[in-house]
């Protein structure tokens, strides 16, 4: 009798150890989900073609090595890149972020630019508490939309490059040079602007990329001993939606503004520059930020028109000094895109890639994949990437190396090739001569 008065005792010692005194083994993750929003389609889609492909190419490196460890569940995981096309609207972009989060169940958000894209998927991030690696984009301009939020934007870091602020005192990259578009350009037109009466025009496209590089690099011209025609009325800053650029262009013929310097889409500055073409202005050297990055882009404008177009350089198969996953060099990896898509390398592709090699590494750093001790390791981030070292300041943002390119016609199959006129690292030395003036005939 008593031994069948001991059997619920113990039935109920054995529940209490089962349900309280042992704590369940966590449920292992079949995999890690990456969201990622690109303009596969439409304007921007100059960027989603390379950059995909280099965040692509980093999953594909970490999955070919098991995938990322993580310590909590004592095993490796595969990384899921999960992709949609905002159509190259920032609006849907948003919408599709928090579909990603909330239907795809990503732990992690990537983007793949430009700037006008981070802004909504930052709010998605801050609103589900999701680390995200945004990006690229101008520091001044991604500093400018992050603290105008209150509270500031916690959940995302940035890789990308400054206009004209110097990396802080401290900063491993301070006090050597080319590591601002500014410090780059002045560098490459040293030798030219003594040949121009130093008037220069500007010209932005009305959205944050844009007037964050405008308001930005304005007053760096001046500082230089340059003219930016009216820049302290914003002349120059216009609609996305502009067709006709007729008055802009006559005003600055009239005021012979011998330079032009560009902040836009690539389709805005094609249509605006096939206007100058035909009203007969012809400044002697152009720069088209963002709007001259991409041979896709670049080759849709048509005839001639590339032709010793200048551009910021942010990355290159030749660079040394930089190592992917699992060893993978530059190199290689414009190897892979050529073999993919037959065209010249797309100067973006390794920055994307660095952005997904920093949140793999810092996933494997964390041990598991809670979003606030991944966060936490991507702020303590040290590291040799595809873009050369990483280091996160105070305000989540990593500096990269400057370049100056130029599009110049070629005998290859592809027309047009975009060398590198002008470095201050030993890294990427120049390759070819700046052509100036422009060429018109």
């Amino acid at each position: 009798m008593k031994k069948f008065l001991l059997i619920p005792v113990a039935i109920v010692l054995v529940t209490a150890l089962i349900f309280g005194g042992c704590k369940p083994a966590a449920e292992v993750p079949e995999e890690i989900r990456v969201g990622l929003t690109a303009s596969q389609t439409g304007p921007a889609a100059g960027f989603a073609l390379g950059n995909v492909f280099g965040m692509q190419a980093a999953t594909d490196d970490i999955n070919s090595l098991g995938g990322i460890y993580v310590e909590e569940y004592g095993k490796k995981l595969p990384v899921r890149l999960i992709v949609l096309n905002n159509e190259s609207n920032p609006e849907k972009g948003g919408i599709l972020a928090e579909d990603l989060v909330l239907r795809d169940k990503v732990q992690f958000l990537l983007n793949a630019g430009p700037l006008d894209f981070d802004p909504p998927a930052a709010v998605v991030a801050e609103r589900y508490k999701v680390p995200h690696m945004s990006g690229p984009g101008p520091y001044e301009a991604w500093q400018g939309v992050r603290t105008s939020i209150e509270p500031m934007w916690e959940y995302s870091y940035m890789i990308s490059f400054a206009i004209a602020t110097p990396p802080a005192p401290g900063d491993f990259r301070a006090d050597k040079p080319g590591y601002t578009m500014f410090e780059v350009w002045a560098g490459a037109l040293d030798e030219i602007l003594p040949q121009t009466n130093k008037k220069i025009a500007l010209l932005a496209s009305a959205d944050p990329d844009g007037m964050g590089w405008y308001e930005g690099f304005y007053p760096a011209t001046i500082e230089f001993g340059c003219e930016p025609y009216r820049a302290d009325e914003g002349f120059g800053i216009t609609p996305g939606e502009t067709t006709d650029f007729s008055p802009l262009i006559n005003e600055w013929k009239a005021a012979n503004c011998e330079m032009l310097w560009c902040n836009t889409t690539a389709t805005f500055f094609g249509t605006f520059w096939r206007q100058a073409h035909t009203l007969g202005y012809h400044p002697k050297q152009v720069f088209a930020s963002r709007a001259g990055l991409f041979y896709t882009d670049i080759n849709a404008w048509g005839g001639d028109l590339p032709q010793a177009i200048c551009n910021e350089m942010f990355w290159h198969p030749d660079l040394e000094g930089c190592v992917g996953i699992g060893g993978t060099t530059p190199k290689e990896l414009g190897e892979r895109w050529y073999e993919e898509t037959g065209l010249p390398f797309h100067q973006v592709m390794g920055l994307c890639y660095a952005d997904a090699q920093v949140l793999y590494d810092a996933i494997e750093r964390a041990g598991t994949l809670d979003g606030e001790a991944v966060l936490q390791a991507i702020g303590e981030t040290d590291m040799n990437t595809m873009f050369r070292r990483v280091v996160f300041d105070e305000e989540k943002f990593s500096r990269i190396p400057c370049f100056f390119g130029q599009w110049q016609k070629t005998d290859k199959a592809w027309v047009w090739d975009n060398p590198v006129v002008f470095s201050q690292h030993d890294f990427l030395p120049a390759t070819a001569e700046i052509i100036f003036p422009v060429p018109y005939d």
